[in-house]
């Protein structure tokens, strides 16, 4: 037999060997859909939006999406102030995120042969951020004022790591590229962002830092966020609130109530579908996740005190925007791996398209066929990953005032653009009271 045929037969046998590891991993995504959980969120329905979440989780999610289960029902507990349940889920989902990160690695071939469906899901960006964020609040709602300081800390630490995390990453694909000779890679239309520090982390910093009596660490915090604003204009579009500066200091004798309000739900992603044109009619199929805002019936928030009178809340953090332009960070690894995994799979069908034309009889017509077969599955198994927590809120609005210590009853009431009023959430005799924090939520998730 020439060297031609071995080769061909080669071919043959390595494709047949990874055939089945591509229709494996090609469908394991899940299936199921969330519709039944956000019809209760429309309501306000925390804790039958979990019931819905468990009866549907074997569809839901898959084996690999354990970070996405713990962060989707760790932000429906914290919604229905079920705080130590969240804490639980939430720290088991940083966990996770941890884990998928070591498990990478050894999960990288197969996210080539197939496509980024085949690793664990290791979280986005701002989940990883926004974890610590939620579980601060979690500990503070049950009393536990050094683990809410650690959630804070363990904040800080991530957004300093965020501005260099995908260098590395950018660098060794490059270098792969260039190893398989790929000199003609299209450019990707999305520049990498700028988002390197959250404005709703550093605000509850200096609450926390504030009610800890760490004076220092809450001007440190300030200053980080006026820092925000000023370094990543593509998410912080608005004003800083004029509320921030009455949070230094409080009036002796006096008492500050800060009220944080949650609108919206963040972004979902969906697959986009690229095709690139190659020699002899054929083509790259690149399947990428861009991401999707979901639509808020929140237009404006009002705190109002009962006989005393009413306040408007202040934009302090569009998590929608934090999501997307965190987002582009990676999007650019995603890109180029794409691109390359795609090229992989399209040389192996030219190859053995090359090899039938070359022979004859038979041999060419079974080529011909593993060429055809080699296409088709490419195509069905090149697809976006998709996966992102679906619980998280869209913005952040703030509202602090002074007030003399005592106790209070007040209202958070949430309008749509046509100024009526679409959910309220009442706080029924609230002590507020001097030199300690005094914090309270409201959430509106339409």
């Amino acid at each position: 037999m020439n060297d031609l045929k071995r080769s061909g037969i080669n071919k043959i046998y390595i494709i047949s060997l990874f055939l089945p590891v591509i229709l494996l991993f090609s469908a394991c995504a899940s299936i199921g859909s969330f519709s039944a959980i956000e019809n209760e969120l429309e309501y306000n329905r925390y804790a039958e939006s979990i019931v819905q979440l468990e009866n549907n989780k074997n569809l839901l999610y898959t084996g690999r999406d354990t970070v996405l289960y713990n962060l989707d029902r760790g932000m429906l507990s914290h919604y229905a102030k079920f705080y130590t349940d969240s804490s639980i889920l939430l720290g088991e989902a940083e966990r996770a995120i941890e884990e998928a990160f070591t498990k990478s690695i050894s999960q990288e071939i197969s996210t080539f042969l197939t496509n980024d469906n085949a690793r664990d899901y290791g979280g986005e960006d701002y989940e990883d951020i926004y974890i610590n964020a939620f579980n601060a609040l979690n500990y503070y709602h049950r009393g536990l004022s050094e683990s809410t300081l650690v959630e804070v800390r363990r904040m800080n630490n991530k957004l300093r790591y965020l501005n260099n995390k995908y260098d590395v990453s950018l660098s060794n694909l490059q270098k792969k590229a260039i190893e398989e000779n790929q000199k003609n890679i299209p450019p990707n239309p999305n520049a990498p962002s700028k988002f390197s520090d959250s404005a709703l982390a550093r605000y509850l910093g200096m609450l926390f830092y504030r009610g800890a009596g760490m004076e220092d660490d809450v001007r440190i915090d300030r200053d980080h966020l006026l820092a925000a604003f000023a370094n990543a204009p593509e998410v912080y579009k608005h004003q800083v609130p004029k509320s921030l500066s009455g949070e230094m200091y409080i009036p002796r004798g006096m008492a500050r109530l800060n009220v944080i309000a949650f609108g919206g739900l963040s972004p979902i992603k969906i697959e986009t579908v690229i095709r690139i044109p190659l020699p002899e009619g054929r083509w790259i199929k690149i399947a990428l996740p861009e991401m999707q805002s979901r639509q808020s019936a929140v237009n404006r928030v009002e705190l109002v005190i009962d006989g005393g009178g009413s306040y408007e809340f202040e934009l302090l953090e569009d998590i929608d925007a934090v999501a997307r332009e965190t987002f582009k960070l990676r999007a650019e690894v995603i890109y180029l791996k794409t691109v390359i995994r795609a090229t992989i799979k399209s040389v192996s069908s030219s190859a053995l398209s090359a090899a039938a034309r070359e022979t004859s009889g038979n041999e060419s017509l079974v080529l011909g066929l593993f060429s055809l077969f080699a296409q088709v599955i490419a195509e069905v198994s090149e697809s976006a990953d998709i996966r992102i927590a679906r619980f998280f809120p869209a913005r952040a609005y703030i509202a602090g005032i002074n007030l003399p210590p005592g106790n209070y009853s007040f209202s958070v009431k949430y309008y749509n653009r046509q100024g009526r009023e679409i959910a309220v959430t009442r706080h029924e005799n609230m002590a507020v009271r001097e030199n300690v924090l005094n914090l309270a939520e409201a959430v509106c998730l339409r």
